[in-house]
């Protein structure tokens, strides 16, 4: 990402919504944008080889593995605005684990894009399931979507809750059943 570039833009916007660039309060602002919009898509900059770090580990181990409420922060594709909550991490291994942190890098490697929350709950869950060839994977997300709270319908209350379950996730109901209820229904 061209930082300079990124600071010329924002000051071009800051003029553009009727503020003066100049003023006091905003004489930094385009650098703290940059730097800012910089580190929330830094996962247009990395990849999943990166985040996992060669921690994958063989195991003869095959009961279920979850991370819940693992924060999320994203933005929007529609209007780059942030949304934010909780993400819930489950998988059956066949022979391999992830070593724990990197379920949650996994999570902040998608979501920091530009996303819709239907797709980053789907790619966490795909690039478990691809990474460790899990007999299942599970993937919940609940988030409030700033683009719904603070215009449009302004509905500050509201949160989304997605899931993607693979594999035996998704072809056994008791297996599902039982993520589920580890995860949400507390």
């Amino acid at each position: 990402m061209n930082i300079e570039k990124v600071k010329k833009l924002a000051r071009e916007l800051i003029i553009e919504i009727g503020e003066d660039p100049e003023r006091e309060g905003l004489l930094k602002t385009p650098e703290r944008f940059a730097k800012a919009l910089e580190f929330l898509t830094g996962g247009y900059r990395r990849n999943p080889e990166d985040v996992i770090n060669n921690a994958i580990f063989h195991t003869e181990v095959n009961n279920m593995i979850i991370v819940r409420d693992i924060e999320v922060y994203s933005m929007c594709e529609h209007h780059m605005l942030p949304f934010f909550g909780r993400c819930h991490i489950g998988y059956i291994p066949k022979d391999k684990l992830l070593g724990v942190s990197k379920l949650c890098r996994i999570a902040d490697l998608f979501a920091q894009r530009l996303q819709i929350q239907e797709r980053l709950t789907s790619q966490i869950a795909k690039e478990i399931e691809s990474r460790i060839d899990a007999i299942g994977v599970g993937v919940v997300m609940e988030c409030q979507h700033l683009c719904m709270m603070m215009r449009g319908v302004q509905k500050q209350n509201s949160v989304m809750t997605t899931s993607s379950v693979l594999g035996c996730f998704h072809d056994e109901e008791a297996t599902r059943a039982e993520f589920l209820k580890l995860v949400i229904g507390r």
